[in-house]
């Protein structure tokens, strides 16, 4: 690579850190061929990743329209070229594609295609992908085009931070599928804990009321209040469990904007007044942002159904380099030793682990009678 120019370096560089720079699937398979298509100066550029049933799960595209490519038709089989950078796992380089004997033809719309360099992309022993590119577009001095020995050493270096850069993305989806599981199992549980023996209360009384209503008309009437006060509570219970349930807007919101709203829907849905500040608070790494609003609806949860607050006040604010959220209410508060002794957690166990999973610390202050405030620091990045 000694003998490339500076700017080809500078182009290789780029190329590789706008690999790294994303983390879903989707975003990293197309910047991987936008990437390779212009550090190799080709006409098309594609990446497919096979499936188990001899297609491919994704192919993404580069230098065709949205319009060619809905009139190519359904995603290639694994056949041909393709099926061989798939299957034997090495690199083809050819002049000419339509003149190779695998060569199995292409859908009428397809681009025509002639010189082709293609190459798996491994992780280890396994091949998750198949990156090629068609027609090159700088010609050679004796009039001809095609690719050349450097090209593939170049895009085999591509290859290989590509494989890289997909690994950690679909490590990166796993790991948010699971964070979303372990968010639904909780919801699943305070559903049950909470409005399930609401909704349970609410049949009993209606039956009581029933019952009464012929024989003690008064009494009935006490239990239809109580009827209407526990239907209350439950809509409660379930509004802000839809709050939890949607997805945060974090990436397309950021923190504080997902934080305002839903503490907008807190305050519409609760008796108590729900508040929210900030001052001076700058983007996060997205692992940080989410810990903080994560530990918010958390702490949040406790207050608005535990303490009796009759003002709950968030607040996140800018601490160095990095940012300090506070929930504060002004409810009966508790003792936090006497409520590990009884086993009880309130959730401060996922508060503290969300905050040390990011390099941050969590501090709980809360006195009975006094009120509570959870306060969390994050680093920044």
């Amino acid at each position: 690579m000694s003998h490339r120019p500076r700017s080809g370096l500078a182009a290789v560089s780029s190329a590789l850190l706008a690999m790294s720079r994303h983390l879903e699937v989707r975003d990293v398979l197309k910047t991987i061929v936008a990437s390779a298509r212009e550090l190799l100066d080709a006409q098309y550029a594609a990446l497919g990743v096979p499936d188990d049933h001899g297609g491919f799960a994704q192919f993404v595209v580069d230098g065709v329209s949205d319009e060619q490519w809905r009139a190519i038709g359904p995603l290639p089989r694994q056949h041909g070229i393709l099926a061989a950078m798939l299957h034997e796992a090495k690199a083809e380089r050819l002049a000419d594609v339509r003149k190779d004997p695998r060569f199995e033809g292409w859908p009428a719309a397809h681009p025509d295609l002639a010189d082709f360099l293609g190459l798996p992309i491994r992780d280890g022993d396994e091949v998750i992908g198949a990156l090629f590119l068609a027609n090159k577009n700088c010609p050679r001095r004796d009039g001809s085009c095609g690719f050349t020995e450097e090209d593939e050493e170049l895009l085999a270096i591509l290859a290989q931070h590509a494989a890289i850069a997909l690994t950690n993305a679909r490590l990166y989806e796993r790991s948010r599928e699971l964070t979303i599981a372990e968010e639904r199992s909780r919801l699943a549980h305070e559903l049950h804990d909470a409005v399930s023996q609401k909704l349970f209360s609410l049949r009993l009384t209606a039956q009581a009321a029933a019952a009464l209503v012929d024989r003690d008309p008064a009494r009935a009437k006490g239990e239809l209040h109580q009827v209407a006060a526990l239907a209350a509570e439950a809509v409660d219970e379930l509004r802000a469990a839809v709050v939890e349930l949607r997805p945060a807007a974090l990436d397309e919101d950021g923190l504080i904007a997902t934080l305002r709203t839903q503490t907008q829907v807190l305050d519409r849905a609760h008796t108590a007044r729900v508040t929210f500040t900030s001052n001076g608070f700058r983007a996060l790494p997205a692992a940080q942002e989410e810990a903080l609003l994560r530990v918010a609806q958390e702490a949040l949860h406790n207050a608005l159904r535990h303490s009796g607050a009759a003002h709950v006040d968030v607040s996140v604010q800018r601490r160095g380099c990095g940012a300090v959220l506070r929930v504060t209410d002004d409810g009966g508060g508790f003792d936090p030793k006497a409520i590990r002794r009884a086993g009880r957690h309130l959730g401060l166990v996922s508060m503290r682990d969300r905050a040390s999973g990011v390099g941050g610390t969590l501090t709980v202050e809360s006195v009975s009678g006094k009120g509570t405030t959870i306060e969390m620091e994050v680093p920044g990045g």
